[in-house]
């Protein structure tokens, strides 16, 4: 994850340095962006409480496991998409903050927002994993690993 933190940021960076050496316009992201990656947070964390609430026997009925591994692949999806557009919006803010001649401090408060919010959607989508790992059965036995035994 900080492998695609460090890509984003050098990216995000990179990116706007060459927008701006070219003469083009740089790229700010929207006040929609960090308020669409907080929903997805909420969402994500919303749909892996049903799953922690069954492996740790507070739900009733059987676990779906086509449903747990699709929360866990989005849980996994987020907090990698999470960890990129951390960097990207790291990126930005550094070199929209490093420049001779400061934007406003709207451009510079929206690349701020955008990294709080890609760094939420990389916290639920840990989260979110974590509360669908199923816990071991034996309560000793800490690998999370089930053992066999094997009668002779």
């Amino acid at each position: 994850m900080s492998l695609l933190g460090a890509l984003g940021t050098v990216s995000g960076a990179f990116l706007e340095t060459v927008l701006a050496s070219s003469g083009q316009s740089i790229v700010i992201p929207q006040i929609g962006l960090p308020i669409a990656l907080v929903a997805i947070a909420v969402i994500v964390i919303l749909l892996a409480v049903p799953i922690r609430r069954l492996t740790h026997g507070k739900g009733k009925g059987p676990i779906d496991p086509y449903y747990a591994t699709r929360v866990v692949m989005l849980a996994k999806a987020c907090a990698l998409s999470g960890a990129l557009l951390a960097g990207l919006s790291l990126g930005v803010t550094l070199y929209l903050v490093t420049r001779s001649a400061l934007p406003g401090a709207g451009s510079i408060g929206l690349a701020v927002s955008t990294l709080v919010g890609s760094g939420i959607l990389l916290a639920a989508g840990l989260i979110a994993e974590h509360m669908c790992i199923i816990p071991p059965t034996d309560p000793d036995d800490d690998s999370g690993t089930k053992s066999i035994r094997v009668r002779s």
